[in-house]
């Protein structure tokens, strides 16, 4: 998804698209993998002095519901990117850094298979480890 697209669905859903909005969709859109509520506020406060954790919290919990943010949890903490709504696949996301790889191969196939009398309503697979420049280092 890109800032046009995530403006678009704000608005289609009623809500306003703020130059504080916009701004958290070009730290995302920027952004190579998961990134904290942290990171955010960092990157906000070059701008918005002062900016509330409510108001980050608040708005990358709308980004989620909406479908624009999709989340992980790494290492205990909330991590958030762009969806990927283009194609279905997966992520290797790494521990260290937070970035993320796409991969292909979807293990649901197999899975639908195994539970064939149950109504599967979605799923979420993702592999972590290190990336080969957190291995390096």
């Amino acid at each position: 998804m890109n800032i046009d697209e995530a403006i678009e669905l704000l608005r289609n859903k009623g809500y306003k698209t703020t130059g504080r909005r916009k701004d958290i969709l070009a730290f995302f859109e920027k952004a190579d993998g998961y990134r904290t509520a942290k990171d955010l506020i960092n990157y906000l406060e070059e701008t918005y002095e002062g900016i509330s954790f409510d108001t980050v919290y608040r708005n990358l919990h709308l980004y989620n519901e909406v479908g624009i943010l999709e989340t992980t949890e790494l290492n205990g903490e909330k991590h958030f990117r762009m969806n990927c709504t283009h194609h279905h696949h997966h992520h290797f996301i790494c521990n260290a850094c937070g970035k993320t790889k796409e991969i292909v191969v979807c293990p649901m196939d197999e899975v639908q298979q195994t539970l064939a009398n149950y109504a599967i309503e979605g799923h979420k697979f993702e592999i972590y480890g290190l990336c080969p420049l957190c291995k390096s280092a």
